[in-house]
């Protein structure tokens, strides 16, 4: 993998845009995650779009709340959400300060850094697999709560940033529907990934959860 030479950070204004153009043009991109043991950079391989709070699928469909505030900020932040009582997942905020839009990080390809992704997600068999899937990326980069605002836009200053990478062509690009997600949000087509990257996690359709009788 050839790697991009340009190390600045792409800028607020790159972000600062529909969250349908920014999510395609993520993919090939590089996130680093700078951590005392060592940083790690992966380049992203697979996203997803959500449009606030005109999505359904989305955290910010029914408004402003203290979990999805982050989302109403400026773009260029970090979102990182809790889920399952488990998982960690991170979401790079998109579009202008008051309108909620985020695009998911969903998997990657680890470039530098594989051994300390390693000791945190043990139970990978290969290297492709170690950020093949949102929460495995969220754990293989040591991803929290705590990381909820990083300014992904920091040059230097951020434990998070997205560098330029090498962007895939044009007929390496799909998209389809969203995993997981149901209702009416179901079938936007607003999952892009890399076609035939080992690292893209596979796609499962939303299974309703059972109540308890």
């Amino acid at each position: 993998m050839i790697e991009s030479p340009d190390r600045t950070p792409l800028s607020r204004e790159f972000f600062d845009r529909p969250v349908l153009e920014v999510a395609p043009e993520l993919l090939g991109c590089t996130l680093a995650r700078h951590h005392d043991d060592g940083s790690i950079e992966l380049r992203i391989t697979e996203v997803e779009a959500y449009a606030g709070e005109l999505d359904p699928g989305s955290h910010a469909f029914r408004g402003r709340t203290a979990r999805n505030d982050v989302m109403f900020g400026p773009p260029g932040h970090a979102y990182v959400y809790f889920t399952y009582g488990m998982w960690h997942c991170l979401n790079v905020v998109c579009g202008p300060v008051g309108r909620a839009g985020g695009v998911l990080l969903r998997a990657g390809e680890v470039l530098v850094g594989a051994e300390h992704a390693r000791k945190r997600r043990i139970s990978a068999r290969h290297d492709r697999e170690l950020a093949k899937g949102p929460a495995r990326l969220a754990t293989a980069l040591d991803v929290d709560r705590t990381l909820n605002g990083a300014d992904f836009c920091a040059d230097g200053h951020s434990p998070l940033t997205l560098l330029p990478g090498i962007a895939p062509g044009p007929d390496q690009v799909r998209n389809g529907p969203r995993t997981g997600v149901g209702g009416d949000g179901a079938h936007h087509p607003w999952r892009f990934w890399i076609d035939g990257d080992p690292t893209v996690s596979p796609y499962r359709a939303h299974t309703p959860r059972r109540r308890a009788t």
